[in-house]
């Protein structure tokens, strides 16, 4: 999403190097890596993957009504009012990380898309070394609570990448870090947070049916959520992450709300 960090292609070398060597996880990488290549082993073990087009994403994109996109200072410029004129019925904005960043084109984001009459949401990214309450405090400080906004995402993501936070995470460390994230949303914001995950940080962390009580946004970009999320009920689902869109000159991600346009009115009222 958001801050891309492209794992999985590290990970699949990781799991080769596994299947022909006999060796764990533990020694390369950290504690997540590991932590996710045991799950995606026991998950292999129990069924074997079904065949599937690499384009399966898009083609079954196709069938739901309402589509949206998620941006942040990456998308340069963007000309909101090009936007809301295309098919674009929603937008993810990226505000905030950790507990001292702001995204450099928030405010102008968030200002042009409701300038142009564009449903918009704004969204955290965790950063896993600092205390939750300073994130989360920092998320308020910024994006201020707006009846007709979106509710709050929390991106939550693995990032072994980070050259600033190699710290292991563990469910049971987790899962409660981030029902008081989401406690705190939505006490401020008024409305029930949704939560954005990626494919490993969900096998690691969420696969167990935790926080089932949250709204789940979901990325899988080469085949449709039930592939790689089982029967976990989702209510947006990231499927590009090199859309094109009318008003953005860059590639952006895409996404849909499950369910039909008259759904998506329902959706937009309680919210």
């Amino acid at each position: 999403m958001m801050r891309s960090t492209k794992l999985l292609p590290l990970r699949l070398r990781a799991f080769a190097a596994l299947f022909l060597s006999g060796l764990t996880l533990a020694g390369c990488g950290s504690g997540m890596d590991a932590q996710l290549g045991r799950n995606h082993m026991a998950r292999m073990a129990s069924s074997a993957p079904r065949k599937v087009k690499p384009s399966e994403a898009l083609d079954y994109s196709k069938n739901f009504e309402i589509h949206g996109i998620d941006v942040s200072k990456y998308q340069g410029p963007i000309d909101w009012y090009a936007v809301a004129n295309s098919d674009v019925q929603f937008a993810w904005i990226k505000a905030t990380e950790g507990a001292d960043h702001l995204d450099a084109r928030f405010q102008e984001n968030w200002s042009g898309a409701k300038a142009a009459g564009l449903p918009r949401g704004a969204y955290h990214f965790v950063y896993w070394c600092r205390p939750w309450r300073e994130e989360i405090a920092w998320l308020e400080h910024n994006v201020p609570a707006e009846k007709d906004a979106l509710p709050p995402v929390l991106d939550v993501e693995a990032t072994p990448e980070s050259k600033t936070c190699k710290r292991t995470i563990y469910p049971e460390e987790a899962i409660p870090q981030m029902r008081e994230m989401l406690q705190e949303m939505e006490h401020f914001y008024g409305k029930k947070p949704i939560i954005y995950t990626t494919v490993d940080f969900y096998e690691a962390i969420l696969s167990g049916g935790a926080l089932e009580d949250y709204p789940i946004w979901v990325r899988s970009t080469k085949h449709h959520p039930t592939v790689r999320y089982g029967d976990r009920k989702w209510h947006f689902w990231q499927y590009q992450s090199d859309g094109s869109v009318p008003g953005i000159g860059t590639a952006v991600d895409r996404n849909v709300f499950h369910g039909s346009a008259k759904d998506w009115e329902k959706w937009l009222a309680s919210n």
